[in-house]
């Protein structure tokens, strides 16, 4: 049998340390090249995840509402938040108390006081966290960008739904209380860091503080 003439035996010690540092290297750049994919994977990967199981307060999305609904009711506060935007952002009731597996309907409202229009983009979530599964809505305005112009009121409505299996689960079964909070962001595209990302046609209502609609 011929000898392998690139084998550990037939090198210097100079040369097998060369052939291990290289090895070394190649392994490095490697683990590197995948770390960066991940990183750049992993915010949508991570979004998606959350809003598919509802982990980590994320509310999932439904596209139909179910159809047992339970005599038990279930407390459900709103919340509304701003973040680096001159906004005023409110829910216009501060609870509601409804049947789980029952269609609830909510508004916010947002003002822009000021003299030029604003793009912000609002995210969500629910807590306590276990109920992120069994807390899904049917409309929501979240995700989405929304221009409101300068002296502008805005109602966005959200339409929601506690799944029946709420009750079941050991986690939620004991817990009466669902708050719902939204958070508005200045909104950047996604593909263009920097820029702002167009934005949808919000409903407009009367500026600076008409009186709100009860439908959608």
């Amino acid at each position: 049998m011929s000898q392998n003439p690139t084998s550990n035996d037939d090198l210097t010690p100079q040369q097998q340390m060369a052939r291990r540092n290289k090895k070394v290297a190649v392994i490095c750049v490697a683990t590197f090249c995948g770390m960066i994919g991940a990183a750049y994977a992993s915010v949508p990967l991570y979004k998606l995840f959350c809003q598919v199981t509802g982990f980590d307060g994320t509310v999932r999305r439904a596209e139909v509402a179910p159809t047992r609904v339970l005599d038990r009711k279930i407390t459900v506060r709103f919340d509304a938040n701003i973040r680096e935007l001159p906004w005023r952002f409110q829910a216009l009731q501060p609870k509601q108390d409804i049947r789980i597996g029952d269609t609830g309907l909510t508004f916010f409202k947002v003002t822009n006081p000021t003299d030029k229009p604003i793009t912000g983009r609002a995210l969500y979530n629910v807590v306590p966290e276990q109920a992120g599964p069994y807390f899904q809505k049917l409309e929501c305005f979240c995700f989405t960008s929304q221009t409101i112009q300068p002296g502008q009121t805005v109602e966005f409505p959200v339409v929601y739904f506690v799944d029946p299996q709420y009750a079941d689960d050991p986690e939620t079964k004991g817990k009466p209380e669902i708050t719902l909070s939204y958070t508005f962001f200045p909104a950047v595209d996604d593909d263009k860091p920097g820029q702002v990302a167009a934005a949808t046609t919000p409903r407009i209502v009367d500026p600076l503080g008409g009186a709100p609609s009860r439908g959608l």
